[in-house]
């Protein structure tokens, strides 16, 4: 069962693809679209990460921020983030903390599951029926950009 709409937030603070720390507090203010997806390079994964590059400009300058949560480690971050020239950065969550305090954990692997963060930290808006295709568009339309 995923969180609800209205709870706060889940604090985490963990590695993204270039090593450097990444904590929820930093996107104090923004809309923080946190995905979670099973694996880099495999195809729903690809097709949903690609869904976010090519509405990357959508969102720029509108204090939306996009993250993307897997089990990966920080090398298989790198090569997927190079081979598809993804703009923004992937969490690497590879102890699992964030995919059990954000309930997706699907044994081993993150649950296809979306969350929208308000500025204040709130879960705003919650997507599990992802459709890896349109996800970008689904969820920018949720959050009118």
């Amino acid at each position: 069962m995923t969180l609800a709409v209205g709870t706060d937030a889940p604090a985490f603070s963990v590695k993204d693809t270039n090593g450097n720390t990444v904590s929820l507090s930093d996107f104090a203010g923004k809309t923080v679209i946190l995905y979670f997806y099973p694996k880099d390079d495999t195809p729903g994964c690809t097709k949903q990460a690609c869904s976010f590059r090519d509405s990357y400009d959508r969102y720029q300058g509108k204090d939306v921020v996009v993250l993307g949560v897997s089990a990966d480690d920080e090398a298989s971050h790198q090569k997927f983030t190079e081979k598809y020239n993804l703009p923004f950065p992937l969490l690497a969550d590879t102890n699992r903390t964030l995919i059990k305090a954000y309930d997706v954990d699907g044994g081993g692997y993150a649950k296809r599951v979306t969350y929208v963060i308000d500025g204040n930290g709130k879960i705003s808006h919650v997507d599990s029926s992802v459709n890896t295709s349109t996800h970008a568009d689904d969820i920018l339309a949720k959050i009118g950009v």
